[in-house]
């Protein structure tokens, strides 16, 4: 295909999708309004239903949709609770065409009017060119913005330029319980003839400035307990170990003041930052000020941006989550806790291991608790650990996705990784072992969790464009 021929069909494609940007926005108000929280057992019925409107809307554009059924899961009550069903989508076998599977999940947090929000959460509400509503980011606009895009190649009659797979879960706010397992099982057969993977779950680093995600750091989360017998402090205090006292005192012998982790070795591991990937936290742009408000933080450890990107993605950080068993209710109780459990998490980059991480951990603890002389019992254990994941920047899934971004956008993306943990990313570059992409369409004020949880019209119309865009590119590869 030429250029300009290229250039004419991307105008036509761009033209419908503004002329029917309201029945997009009708679609995401549907989706929206199905309370689909994946966290509270009584909304697993509502989750159900938004994974048979998902299958509904594949199957209307003439997609082969499979939801298949993960059985059920046991809560901590004990009470089984069925897991929704994950939909396995395809559409298009042309041999001479690329595979392109799209991953998203249709699940959301938990939302209540009386939790702050200035709209009902599952109404779907735009002001000043907003539209706010429990979804619209984080992942209901961004699935339905990909489903649009190909929707727009099927309502011109236009030939499909990629072939499409999907992958559409609801319990992604709750662990992506089941999913693993099935790609796993279905690795060598839904799988096998998959180019790309792509996912759609994170957000732009700026509010206006396209990104594209190609790492996320890990999570390993750690308990430490200390423990004893409840005792009176007026009996007691002063002349024993108090097991908070010791606790407190191993809290506070992880991290120091600059945020620096003070486990020995703990950075011995971590990659070299090379003069190629300098160069690229020097171009992005990040506005301090802009993110300081998004947050509402008033001052970071560190005072330039090139600083604070490398803090927040490239190297590892430690945070302290909690006390349980420690008295935090109203009043005064004057009870020395019997027993405590410190909670804390450390993000890992490549190429930081996580066996040898947690050994680090432990023996970190265990030396500064030994020279405590305390007789109470000391016990740490890692209840989760999830790896970083890196993807390769010179892929030509990226390229595609950048000439994609110009074309739309009109300027190059920014490449930027994620300081959180994305498990799926991982999870598929492990099993599916294919080239694996973040494409983020979300502006970073969009408030993903909060309680003003929002997805502009532009970027849900510009985002359904650009991904209309990025299937034209990467049919260009083959």
């Amino acid at each position: 295909m030429s250029s300009s021929s290229s250039s004419v069909l991307e105008m036509e494609i761009f033209q419908y999708i503004d002329v029917h940007q309201s029945d997009f926005i009708e679609d995401l108000k549907e989706w929206v309004a199905v309370e689909s929280d994946s966290v509270q057992p009584d909304l697993r019925k509502e989750v159900i239903r938004m994974m048979a409107l998902a299958a509904n809307r594949l199957s209307a554009l003439g997609a082969t949709v499979n939801l298949v059924n993960l059985g059920s899961h046991q809560l901590p009550d004990g009470q089984d609770l069925p897991l929704p069903p994950v939909i396995l989508g395809e559409l298009g076998k042309d041999p001479q065409n690329p595979t392109v599977c799209f991953y998203g999940h249709v699940d959301v947090q938990p939302a209540k009017k009386e939790d702050g929000w200035k709209t009902d959460p599952y109404t779907l509400t735009e002001i000043d060119g907003n539209l706010y509503g429990r979804g619209a980011t984080d992942n209901k606009g961004p699935v339905l913005a990909w489903i649009n895009a190909v929707e727009t190649f099927r309502a011109l009659k236009l030939a499909m330029p990629v072939n499409f797979k999907f992958v559409i879960e609801g319990m992604e706010e709750a662990g992506s319980v089941g999913l693993e397992k099935l790609l796993e099982e279905e690795k060598h057969c839904f799988f096998s003839d998959v180019d790309y993977i792509v996912i759609s779950d994170n957000l732009w680093l700026s509010n206006k400035k396209p990104a594209l995600t190609y790492g996320s750091r890990g999570n390993v989360c750690f308990f430490v307990e200390c423990g004893g017998k409840d005792l009176h402090s007026g009996t007691f205090g002063g002349i024993i170990h108090e097991p908070l006292t010791d606790l407190i005192a191993l809290l506070d012998s992880l991290v120091d003041p600059t945020g620096h982790i003070q486990i020995p070795g703990i950075y011995d591991s971590v990659a070299a930052l090379t003069e190629e990937e300098r160069k690229l936290y020097e171009s992005i742009e990040f506005d301090l000020k802009e993110h300081k408000n998004n947050s509402g933080v008033k001052k970071f450890l560190y005072g330039t941006k090139e600083e604070i990107l490398l803090h927040l993605w490239r190297y590892p950080s430690l945070s302290i989550h909690g006390i349980e068993g420690a008295f935090h209710e109203p009043g005064i109780k004057t009870v020395i806790p019997a027993k405590v459990i410190g909670k804390f998490s450390i993000r890992q980059v490549p190429h930081m291991d996580l066996s040898v991480v947690k050994q680090q951990v432990v023996e970190h603890l265990e030396g500064v608790f030994s020279k405590r002389n305390s007789p109470n019992r000391l016990k740490v254990s890692v209840p989760l650990g999830a790896k970083p994941w890196l993807a390769d920047l010179n892929d030509p899934l990226y390229e595609a996705a950048r000439r994609a971004i110009k074309t739309v956008f009109g300027e190059d993306p920014d490449f930027i990784r994620d300081g959180s943990t994305i498990p799926v990313a991982r999870m598929f570059q492990t099993i599916i072992q294919k080239s694996v992409m973040m494409f983020p369409i979300g502006a970073a004020d969009d408030g993903e969790h909060s309680q003003k949880e929002k997805i502009s019209r532009h970027n849900y119309i510009e985002g359904t464009k650009v991904f209309a865009a990025f299937f034209l590119e990467i049919s260009k590869l083959h």
